[in-house]
Formats: structure tokens, sequence, C-alpha cells
């Protein structure tokens, strides 16, 4: 699954399993060899785990790697290296052993050992259901009735392939509910999803002329299986779901002809107020309420209209960790505007050496972000640096990575391609850099001028807005 991490959300098992008295007697084995490793270990993170509790299993010198789980407990691992992850579903007796190739995470993922069946049906189910989403796009032109008839016939299928699979080698009840809720909640997202891609933003309005029997599936909707509040396909669920679900009051109080902004401050008022009235676990209602705030005041440049949202917020989440979080995020932001001075961070560079911001910018400079996780954009992020430092000679280029702790792999992708080293840092203190700088994603570009004020931030290199300011700094 190739989602880049840099606030860690753990997958917790799905559901639960009686206990019994033999329990604390169970046990099983997992190991794994990761080809083209991005670092030296692979985090584990066991049913309902914290952050801090994470098992590392460190790489031996043939990029394998081995324990026990003693006693068990049964459910939804979750493991990851490098910032990609997946899970593995691990019952007593199991021995499941992994093999892997980086370049391509999901794809080569193969389970063998006692387990590796159960588990292979899984991943099947998943890449299926991403192929569903790459091709989204396309099968989102459908009328509403193909469309329909479409989804569901895939799901029929794989609902009937599990059926088949389950009762001829009489697998557990967890294992049956895995994959049910990944072919059904892949399902709920599609159809959540459909209006946005076949209307369009300018011609949303008309979502309410979709089959009146289109929706009949959220009757059977459960808001608040805690178990599920990490899940991947469950959550992308219900940001779609309430994504959706706000446009009616979006459109009651905008104009006949209005364009839909998803950065309006009604609607995003409008998603906390149905997550808060829907969802009764707290869990889940505060992970929900914290991440649409976050987006919100991430991308919105009314003060007044962030406070709003912020002060609704703090009105409904009952966690006072998230509710710091929120408040220290809006502050980090309010001091990342154009016209405020770059925080002066410590950066280290490829031979080692520690510099920071005011060592390296004495003329206006695009500080851009990378991670190795990420081939596709750190590829083509450096090859339009290229052609853009021939373009504008009096701008400087500054590359952070921002994923690889050990410096070995960072080294190696810079030579592996051949990127110049000497505009290449990484942060001394990565953790506390990227709350400063808000690096939610390593899409964010910032451009500063020669005192280091900022100039603007942006999310897409390719853009011309980037390009125009590029041009008026290079005067």
């Amino acid at each position: 699954m190739r989602i880049y991490i840099i606030s860690l959300m753990l997958l917790s098992t799905l559901f639960s399993c009686k206990k019994n008295a033999n329990e604390v007697d169970r046990f099983a084995y997992f190991g794994g060899e990761i080809i083209n490793p991005t670092n030296d270990y692979v985090l584990l993170f066991s049913p309902n785990s914290q952050a801090e509790n994470s098992d590392t299993l460190f790489l031996n010198h043939n990029n394998r790697f081995f324990t026990k789980l003693d006693p068990l407990k049964s459910g939804l691992f979750t493991f990851i290296h490098g910032g990609q992850y997946q899970m593995v579903l691990l019952e007593p007796k199991d021995s499941v052993m992994l093999r892997l190739n980086t370049i391509d995470f999901d794809e080569s993922l193969v389970f063998t050992g006692e387990g590796a069946r159960k588990n292979n049906f899984l991943i099947k189910i998943f890449l299926e259901n991403e192929a569903d989403q790459a091709n989204f796009i396309n099968i989102s032109q459908f009328e509403p009735e193909k469309f329909e008839h479409y989804i569901d016939s895939s799901r029929a299928e794989r609902l009937n392939g599990l059926a088949e699979f389950s009762n001829q080698r009489q697998l557990s009840d967890i294992f049956d509910k895995v994959a049910e809720t990944s072919i059904n909640y892949s399902y709920y997202s599609s159809k959540e999803m459909y209006p946005f891609a076949y209307y369009g933003y300018r011609n949303l309005k008309d979502y309410k002329n979709l089959p009146p029997q289109f929706y009949d599936y959220r009757k059977d909707i459960d808001y608040n299986i805690g178990s599920l509040g990490d899940f991947f396909i469950y959550n992308r669920f219900l940001y779609s779901h309430f994504n959706n679900m706000a446009l009616k009051e979006f459109y009651v109080n905008s104009p006949e002809d209005a364009v839909f902004n998803r950065h309006s401050v009604v609607y995003n008022l409008e998603k906390l107020r149905l997550m808060n009235e829907r969802i009764s676990n707290d869990t889940i209602k505060n992970k929900l309420l914290k991440n649409t705030t976050r987006d919100f005041i991430s991308m919105c440049e009314d003060s007044t209209a962030i406070k709003e949202v912020i002060a609704s917020y703090l009105e409904m989440s009952s966690s006072t960790e998230d509710k710091n979080y929120i408040e220290g995020l809006y502050s980090a932001i309010k001091k990342l505007k154009p016209g405020e001075l770059l925080p002066d961070l410590d950066l280290v560079n490829y031979n080692n050496e520690q510099h920071s911001f005011s060592d390296l910018i004495s003329k206006p400079t695009v500080i851009y972000f990378w991670s190795s996780n990420l081939k596709i954009h750190y590829k083509n992020s450096h090859y339009k640096i290229r052609d853009l430092k021939k373009k504008y000679p009096n701008i400087d280029f500054i590359a952070i990575n921002i994923n690889d702790n050990d410096k070995k792999y960072w080294k190696r992708t810079l030579g592996e391609f051949k990127f110049p080293i000497d505009s290449e840092y990484q942060f001394k203190d990565p953790v506390s850099a990227k709350q400063t700088l808000v690096l939610n994603t390593v899409y964010k570009i910032i451009v500063v001028d020669k005192e280091m004020r900022i100039e603007d931030s942006y999310y897409n290199m390719f853009h011309n807005k980037f390009e125009d300011k590029l041009q008026e700094l290079n005067q």
C-alpha cells in the first residue's frame, strides 16, 4: 500500500476473538525476506497496539527477519518497511513467511507457510480493490444504472469467490469477517465517490438526480465498529461518506448556480456536525474530526473561517491530545504565511556536515521535499528541478529527504539515479522539523526570498502559478 507515513496511524485488529484458557499458551511465527530494502528493519504492530509499542525486527545480512509471537494475540497485524505497510492475519499455529520487493511492494508480496493461503487471498482482494480504484475514473463516467450494475456484479463475484474459498478450507470467522469487510466497504466507497467524479464540481448539484435506490446500502452502515477504527478500507469509506452527506447543506446555503467548493466553511462545519451526530465511538469520531479539521485549516487562507471551524471542532472532540495537536498546528501554520520568516532549522548534508537554512539561503530559494518510498515523485521532481535550474539561474534549489533514517539508503538512492548531491539534505531532527514546517506531504514546496521571508507555498511544481512566481523572483 503506497502511503507515505508522516504521522503514523496504526491499523488495529478488525475483530477480537474470544479468549479461552489456552490462549496464553498459543503462539505463531512470522518472518520473511525484503528485496531491495530501504532500511534495515521491519516494524510489526500487534492488534490494538500503540505507536510506541511496535516490535523492531532487524534484517540480517540476507535481508531476512524472523520472530516468534508468544503469547499470540490473534488478529490483523501491521508490518511496515520504509514507510510502506501491509497487513497479515495471524492466528494460533500459524507460521507465516513473506517475500516482497520494495520496488513493487504490494504486487510482489507473497506469503508461504502455515497460514499463508488465507493471507494470500486477503492480498488478492486488496489488489483487486486497488485495481478498482485505479480504474474508477473510467467507470465513474458510466451512467448511474450502468455504473451500479458494473460494481454490483463485481462485488457479487468476489463475495461468491470468498464463500467458495472459505467453505473449502473451513477458515475462521475472523478471516471471513476481514475479507467481507474488504469487499463490502470498497464497494460502499465507490458509491460515495461516484457523484463527485460523474458530475464534477461544476454540476455536482445534480447528485440529487441519482436513482432513488442508489444509496440503499446505507441502512447497513455501522459507524461505530471500534475494531475497524484504523482499517484503511473502512476509513476511506467514512471520509467519502461524510463528504457526500454534507453536500445538501452546502447547496442549501449557496446560490443556485454555485460551483462546489470543498474548502467552504459551511460544508466543512456540516461534515463535523454529521460526524459528531452519527458516530458514538470516541476513537473513530475523534480521528475523523481531527483529520477533517487538519485538512481544512491546512488549505484555507480565511482566518475567520479557520477560527470558526476550530471552535466547532474543540466543542466536539473529547481528545485533549488531539485538541492540542490542532491548536499547535494552527499556530505553526500562521508562522508559515507569506511574509513570515522561514524557521531556521538544522540540516545535514551528504557528507554529514551540519548546516542551517540561514547558512544556505542568500538569494531566492525553492525548498522541496522527497521520499524514497515515492519513486515516481522523487524522479519527476528531481528531473523537473534540473530543468528549472537552467531556466532560473538566479534561484537556488534545496532538496530535503524526509524519510530515510539510515543515511546509507538515502545516499544509495541519490547514487542510483546520479542526482547531484550539492543541494541534497536531511533534517537533523526530522520529527520536530516536520511539525514546524507542517509537512503532511512530500508534495509541499516552500519559496522564500533572499531574506528568508516566505513568498508562498505550493503543492504542485508543475503548476503554472509556481513557475509564475519563479519568473518574478528570477528577475
